[in-house]
């Protein structure tokens, strides 16, 4: 039998095979420009990648609910959310064709990290602290949720796990969560979370964060949500981060550019959220922060 395991350590001497890495051309989709899904990924077989990381999330999840940090099901946030989600989701393929048979999840977990994440296969968490600390509105929500998916569904991380060679791909998916959710030290969660590359604290390009953000918007537009709130959302973030780190800010960094890049392309964005309203971008009211 093949393992993940298997395949990862591999990855090391198939990267001789692939030869030296180049900036690959980017295409444009929908009017956003985006890089091609990349060749390491076949090195780590999407099926074995994402029950990794159902097994990881399902070991997170009830640990978390061990210690009190799962916030239930029939919670009111917990409802908001994964209403925000099934509104996002069928805009999903479009993006990456296999998301349709990926199986979504959406929890939230109870702490004060303002931090949000979804894992490969659609395994999506926001922390309470990244509603509460930014009062995000459900616009603003889905922008965040519509970025974090954006991440998995351009694969972002999984090229990254792959590029790195990785051997210890499932026991890093929870490790890192798990100590920024229950305040445990990730040594004890982890065996190789002392390792370079833990899927949860890449820190992503400039081009995968702008990349994210486009994308993301272009979902939840298309979902019925207004992409102005991407800007209003990092405004927020900015904010925020001038009184407290933000534990967001670690892997996701801000910046007046991406802002830019949301603005420049709302002439884009809003004709598809306006669509959804049976209206024109024209004739859309002021946005409300």
């Amino acid at each position: 039998m093949i393992t993940l395991r298997t395949c990862l350590l591999a990855l090391a001497m198939a990267g001789a095979s692939l030869g030296p890495v180049h900036a690959r051309e980017q295409q444009v989709q929908d009017g956003i420009a985006v890089t091609p899904l990349s060749r390491w990924r076949h090195l780590a077989p999407e099926e074995q990648v994402n029950a990794a990381a159902a097994q990881q999330y399902a070991g997170l999840l009830a640990e978390a609910n061990d210690k009190g940090a799962l916030v239930p099901a029939n919670d009111p946030r917990v409802k908001r959310l994964r209403a925000i989600a099934q509104k996002l989701i069928p805009q999903t393929a479009r993006w990456n064709p296999a998301a349709r048979t990926w199986k979504w999840e959406v929890n939230l977990l109870n702490s004060p990290q303002v931090n949000a994440f979804c894992m490969p296969g659609g395994r999506v968490a926001f922390f309470t602290g990244i509603i509460d600390k930014l009062n995000l509105s459900d616009d603003e929500i889905a922008a965040v949720m519509g970025h974090e998916m954006a991440h998995a569904l351009r694969e972002h991380g999984r090229e990254r796990m792959a590029k790195a060679g990785a051997t210890a791909i499932a026991s890093r998916l929870g490790g890192a969560a798990l100590s920024a959710v229950l305040g445990i030290d990730p040594s004890l969660t982890t065996g190789a979370t002392d390792a370079a590359g833990q899927l949860l604290v890449l820190k992503f390009s400039r081009g995968e964060e702008k990349e994210a953000d486009l994308v993301g918007l272009d979902i939840s537009a298309r979902a019925g949500f207004d992409p102005r709130a991407g800007v209003g959302l990092w405004q927020k973030m900015a904010a925020l981060s001038k009184r407290a780190p933000i534990t967001f800010l670690s892997t996701h960094p801000a910046g007046r550019d991406r802002i830019i890049d949301i603005e420049a392309h709302l002439e884009l964005l809003l004709p598809l959220y306006a669509r959804t309203k049976g209206t024109t971008a024209d004739r859309l009211p002021p946005y409300q922060r």
